[in-house]
Formats: C-alpha cells, sequence, structure tokens
C-alpha cells in the first residue's frame, strides 16, 4: 500500500505505526487489530468503521490521514483531505474551542468523549461525540501531531 493503487491512497506506513503504537500507549488497547505487517495493519484502518484522522505537528497543522471513513464525512478525496489545514475542519466560530481541546491532548496525552461541531468541504456542519483524540509520539516519545477516532456523529441542518 505504499504506492499508489486503484483501491487506496498511498500512506506512510511509519506514521501509522507511531499512530496505532500512541493510541495503545495511551489508551491500554488497541484501535484495531495489530496482527500481520503494517501493510495489512494500514489496509484494516483505511478500512475500519469508523473515522480516523490525524495531522503532524507544526505552526498550522496539515492533515496528514484520513481513512475512508472520514473521507466520505468530509466529503473530500485523499489528495483534498491531506493537504488541508486541520483548523479548516472546524467552522470559525468553533475554531477556539477545538484549539482549547487540542491544547489539553498535548498536556495530559489523550482525553476521551470529545464533543465538537465539524465542517465539510462543502459546508455541511455534523456534530462529533464521543471522540477519543490524542498525541501521536514516536519510538522516542517525541511528540510529532495528533489524531482522533470516533464513530458517533450526527448531520446537523
Amino acid at each position: 500500500m505504499t504506492g499508489s493503487t486503484d483501491r487506496f491512497p498511498p500512506m506512510d506506513l511509519e506514521w501509522l505505526r507511531w499512530l496505532l503504537d500512541s493510541y495503545a500507549l495511551w489508551l491500554e488497547r488497541e484501535l484495531i487489530d495489530r496482527s500481520g505487517d503494517m501493510e495489512q495493519q494500514s489496509e484494516r484502518l483505511f478500512l475500519a468503521p469508523f473515522v480516523v484522522v490525524s495531522h503532524v505537528d507544526s505552526d498550522d497543522p496539515i492533515l496528514n490521514y484520513g481513512n475512508r471513513k472520514a473521507l466520505e464525512l468530509w466529503e473530500m478525496t485523499w489528495d483534498e483531505f491531506t493537504t488541508t489545514p486541520s483548523r479548516l475542519t472546524a467552522e470559525p466560530m468553533n475554531r477556539d474551542e477545538r484549539a482549547r481541546m487540542l491544547r489539553l491532548v498535548t498536556t495530559h496525552g489523550f482525553i476521551s468523549d470529545y464533543r465538537g461541531v465539524r465542517i465539510s468541504r462543502t459546508g455541511r456542519l455534523f456534530l462529533v461525540e464521543h471522540a477519543t483524540v490524542w498525541n501521536v509520539v514516536d519510538e522516542d516519545r517525541g511528540r510529532r501531531g495528533q489524531a482522533a477516532t470516533f464513530s458517533q456523529w450526527t448531520l446537523l441542518e
């Protein structure tokens, strides 16, 4: 899956390992079945029936991963998603609340049961509920970014 295919976008397997390892570190459980090699795990994560998104650390973080459910929910292609500043997933009026939540994650490693309104590429609003957000760290526990997962959302009128 590291190359272009008709089914799956190219993925950074090292990033996905950090993402999955970090989830297990903070939550003390696995996000997905970790059997098989990283290509098999990346396929399993991409096809999961719940949303998984992430961004790398920077002054204005850019999304670097969204599984199939995330791409569908945000109504974007892989290329659109992975060039979008993370802050643009929330409406301007909700960005301060989103930034506050991300600061909490930075300090505590993760938060569970997050709730917030997000916006798709076409302007469709949805309420995310019971999300888990965590710091993505490398093998030396250096912070590389943040990720989130959720399986509950409600489309808003």
